[in-house]
């Protein structure tokens, strides 16, 4: 029997209305909201997604117990940590608080967040401590369920240097897998995007998780068809420092069937600049700004 005309109109309807409704353009909540609240924190990452961000960009490092943890450095940083004791991280001794020597008991006494952070003095201060990957997720995707109804995807930065491994980190291999395995846990593996500077980490992912969408993090000066090169692959999407791009570099990953989404885009005025380029999306530590914006960074840039 054919269905009555009202249910096909009503279908209709709310299929173009979930079109609509998806963003074109992927603004990325760096550390969470770096400018907001406290880096890297579930705060962050709440406030973030109050912003209207379409991706959560974050760090992770590996403990002694082998806990995925949210942290933009394989230590406690001077710059923004106080130890259990309740006195600030020395500069000259924030190494010695290695997070990979350390289990995760150890770690969570530290607070990063009630000092602020001088760089943006606009972040609010508030006790935070480094979360694990893993209730960071369970967090976000509660506050979507309950509160803002829109899925985000993960953008995961696998820090890793080539003269840290198994000092400061572990191998590719062991610390690839064990985000693997954490992430696979919890959401979907189609909303996760896995990001790195270091080509060893995504030569792994790319060989052993196909499925995953990679990001090559850049910060040289080399091309774009030399950093491919030297991937050996071409990767979902091309993520360099905003201030190396220029829209022929962007018009040649568009070419190779890359995605441009360009760090650390924090002031307005390149933010409408780097789209008009034709850019992809951004990664930024004030999605507040970029809210305000939205309706133009939806719009299609010109040719």
């Amino acid at each position: 029997m054919r269905p009555p005309i009202f249910f096909i109109s009503f279908a209709m309807t709310t299929s173009l209305m979930a079109q609509v409704s998806v963003p074109r353009f992927d603004i990325q909540g760096h550390r969470g909201a770096r400018g907001l609240k406290p880096e890297n924190t579930i705060p962050a990452f709440l406030t973030a997604l109050d912003t209207g961000v379409t991706t959560l960009e974050m760090d992770v490092v590996i403990t002694r117990d082998k806990q995925v943890v949210v942290s933009h450095e394989p230590w406690m940083s001077a710059g923004i940590c106080t130890n259990a004791l309740g006195k600030p991280v020395k500069e000259k001794e924030e190494k010695k608080y290695n997070l990979y020597r350390m289990t995760y008991e150890e770690i969570k006494q530290f607070d990063c967040g009630s000092r602020g952070n001088v760089k943006f003095p606009g972040q609010e201060k508030m006790k935070a401590v480094k979360p694990l990957l893993s209730d960071v997720m369970v967090a976000v995707e509660n506050y979507i369920k309950n509160f803002s109804r829109y899925e985000v995807d993960y953008n995961i930065e696998i820090k890793s240097e080539k003269e840290l491994y198994g000092k400061f980190q572990p191998s590719p291999k062991e610390f690839s897998d064990l985000v693997y395995s954490l992430i696979d846990q919890y959401v979907p593996l189609d909303r996760v995007i896995i990001q790195s500077f270091d080509f060893r980490v995504l030569k792994y992912w790319h060989e052993t998780y196909p499925e995953v969408r990679l990001s090559a993090l850049v910060d040289n000066l080399k091309t774009i068809d030399e950093n491919i090169k030297d991937l050996g692959f071409t990767p979902s999407i091309y993520s360099p420092d905003y201030m190396l791009l220029s829209r022929d570099e962007i018009k040649r990953c568009h070419e190779l069937k890359m995605r441009v989404i360009p760090w650390t885009v924090n002031d307005v005025s390149e933010m409408l600049e780097l789209k008009n380029w034709n850019v992809d999306g951004f990664i930024t530590d004030y999605p507040d700004r970029a809210e305000k914006f939205r309706g133009t960074l939806n719009i299609k840039a010109k040719r």
